[in-house]
């Protein structure tokens, strides 16, 4: 009976054995050079995907400002005598105005209604600033007219919220501008504006009715949504990817985003459909269009602000390739290509040419008469094939020998691996791009797998930019759930240590409105009023906050901590601070004690983790905190022996965790 007992006794024993892991020491080469780390390490993509940009980013109130959508009134309700004109428009690439007549009885109404992107949200004692373009033009010399911020489902006796009247003179068009304060904080208001002239002559026309919050991101005028746009700062990114991504694309060649259409006066950039309003056929927003408000001197102006590299994305020529049969020629000429190069050569003059440059000239006339410092240029989003390379190396030798100085951003396609991904690295090698931008958006399996992805690149060439990741979820939803982010901590670990190949990264997509997404996960998600940083936002935050300067070896067992007891890690100095930081993920659900050998200076530490017991748990709008990072000091104070100290802890089962450790 002794006998048995014992014998089950050790073989519960070997099965714990077996289930824990090993304990973990782990050695930092403190002395060792080290391997830089690009500023430009950690960044953001910014395409206009899931209303990210207009309806988000771009704190305009109203859809359809400018009445240019294929249905000129679609995003308005209209009601009295109405009427969509062309003729004597005040902005040529903007053609489309309204005229509001007398309804026929002074009781009878005439006007506009617009709700925005799903409802305008208004916020409590904030002021809106309203402004439009008008000129009378019936046979009054001036014309009143009513504007009005409503709840249209209020059960008061009244819809409106505030309200004010402007009274519009001559028939030469002008620009009207009002300051409205909300009384109320309401996610689903609308705007109207009213023909308010009881004379049977009077008529009015309006063109670009323009709402935003007069409180905007930095308080530029044509300007952000600041809590969206103070999201994008509190990452500490070091690059701006702009403006996509797909829509760079176009679903045709006439559909594609051409910069110079987003530059000069706001009301006369012209529109375009987005390629997202019907992309994804069981997604249909057949209201989104993107208005040029965003463009590319907002985006340089934004990428300046937050202290972030820009890196635009141009055409090269190609439509997309995976919505068009290349039998049907969807793609530039190559006799024409000329004018695709010279955008781009244009776009670089635009950036940082001086004043005195054509375009230079125009960027200090939209009031930045400074360079922006562009330093890279990337030709084409996610192209492959023959047709590809010969569009790409005209490009990239015309840029070269005009702006030598620019770093080329190439592309290894759409796809993590395979024949089309090889050959595009072998042609961006044989072309000695400066960078080479790889796409995945993949399993848990293989964000899981692959911290040592870098590990077997070539020293030497191209660098990579991680331009576009995500972790998606085997449970099929592709939620932001914590172990997908998790999962995204350990495999940039493998980014962190390959700093000599990995330069620049990039999660994405970065924004989406809840009520309006195409595409997930997403790194950020908002309604009118709110906004949510994801799981994955706080990885990707921890890690451009904790950066450091260089990469030093940390091994377990001689090696690179790879997969070991399934811990990821990897360790930088901060040459700033003086601090080491290591990063470690534990894939285990097991907590498991970690041991780190430091040099003999180190006298104190500090950690921050990202834990949730539930795998599946996600942030939302309702509880943005459900998972968020804990930051603790720890009470801890090494012996001073001249010798190398050691630290223990315990790493939670499931958790990613940045320790700091510091001097005196």
């Amino acid at each position: 009976m002794r006998r048995a007992a014992i014998t089950a006794a050790l073989l519960l024993a070997a099965a714990f054995a077996w289930a824990q892991p090993k304990g973990n020491y782990l050695v930092v080469e403190a002395d060792a050079p080290g391997i830089p780390v690009q500023p430009t390490m950690y960044g953001v993509f910014l395409e206009d995907i899931n209303f990210a940009a207009d309806g988000g980013l771009y704190a305009e109130k109203l859809i359809n400002r400018s009445f240019e959508f294929d249905n000129p009134l679609q995003g308005w309700k209209t009601f009295g005598k109405v009427e969509v004109l062309t003729e004597g428009a005040p902005f040529e690439r903007n053609p489309h105005y309204v005229r509001l007549r007398y309804p026929g009885h002074p009781v009878r109404l005439c006007g506009l209604e617009n709700s925005g992107w799903f409802g305008i949200g208004l916020e409590e004692g904030a002021q809106y600033r309203l402004s439009f373009w008008a000129r009378t033009s019936g046979k009054t010399a001036t014309c009143r007219v009513s504007v009005a911020l409503c709840n249209p489902s209020t059960w008061n006796e009244s819809q409106i919220l505030v309200k004010d009247a402007v009274e519009v003179k001559g028939g030469k068009w002008a620009k009207y501008e009002l300051v409205l304060t909300a009384p109320a904080t309401l996610q689903k208001a609308a705007f109207r504006i009213l023909l308010a002239d009881e004379n049977p002559s009077a008529a009015v026309d309006l063109e670009h009715i323009s709402l935003f919050p007069a409180d905007t991101f930095r308080g530029d005028e044509n300007g952000l949504r600041k809590d969206l746009a103070q999201a994008l700062a509190d990452l500490h990114p070091g690059i701006l990817r702009f403006p996509g991504g797909c829509i760079v694309e176009g679903t045709d060649l006439e559909n594609r985003y051409q910069w110079k259409n987003t530059v000069g006066p706001v009301e006369n950039r012209p529109i375009n459909l987005n390629r997202w309003s019907y992309d994804q056929g069981g997604r249909l927003y057949p209201d989104y269009y993107q208005s040029g408000g965003l463009g590319f001197y907002e985006y340089f102006r934004l990428a300046e602000e937050i202290g972030a590299q820009p890196v635009p994305i141009v055409s090269c020529g190609m439509a997309c390739q995976f919505e068009n049969d290349p039998e049907s020629n969807p793609d530039c000429p190559l006799d024409e290509l000329q004018t695709y190069i010279d955008d781009a050569l244009d776009l670089i003059e635009f950036a940082n040419g001086s004043v005195k440059t054509k375009w230079g000239k125009v960027r200090a006339q939209m009031g930045h008469p400074a360079p922006f410092n562009l330093q890279y240029l990337g030709i084409g989003n996610e192209q492959w094939g023959p047709a590809f390379k010969e569009r790409f190396e005209p490009f990239l030798k015309a840029v070269r020998a005009k702006y030598p100085e620019i770093k080329i951003v190439g592309t290894s396609g759409p796809y993590l691996g395979g024949e089309w991904f090889q050959d595009l690295w072998q042609e961006m090698r044989r072309l000695d791009v400066d960078l080479v931008d790889e796409h995945y958006y993949s399993s848990e399996r293989f964000f899981e797998g692959n911290a040592n992805r870098y590990d077997s690149y070539p020293r030497t060439g191209p660098k990579v930019f991680a331009g576009e990741y995500a972790c998606h979820g085997s449970d099929g939803k592709k939620l932001n759930h914590f172990n997908a982010s998790l999962l995204e901590a350990s495999f940039m670990t493998g980014l962190e240590r390959n700093a000599d190949v990995v330069y620049m990264s990039s999660y994405a997509p970065t924004f989406a409105h809840v009520e309006g997404w195409q595409w997930r996960p997403d790194l950020i998600w908002f309604d009118n009023l709110r906004v949510m940083r994801s799981c994955s936002y706080y990885v990707q935050q921890l890690y451009a906050h904790n950066r450091g300067s260089r990469v030093l070896p940390l091994t377990l067992d001689g090696k690179p901590v790879t997969g070991q007891n399934s811990l990821n890690a990897s360790c930088v100095a901060d040459d700033e601070s003086g601090h080491l930081i290591v990063k470690i993920a534990n894939l285990s659900p097991y907590s498991q004690e970690v041991s780190i050998e430091l040099p003999a200076w180190v006298s104190g530490a500090c950690r921050t983790e990202l834990h949730s017991d539930n795998p599946m748990a996600e942030n939302t709008l309702d509880a943005p905190e459900t998972v968020v990072p804990v930051t603790e000091a720890l009470d801890w104070t090494p012996a001073k022996t001249g010798a190398p100290v050691v630290f223990t802890g315990r790493l939670t089962g499931r958790s990613f965790t940045v320790y700091r450790f510091h001097r005196e």
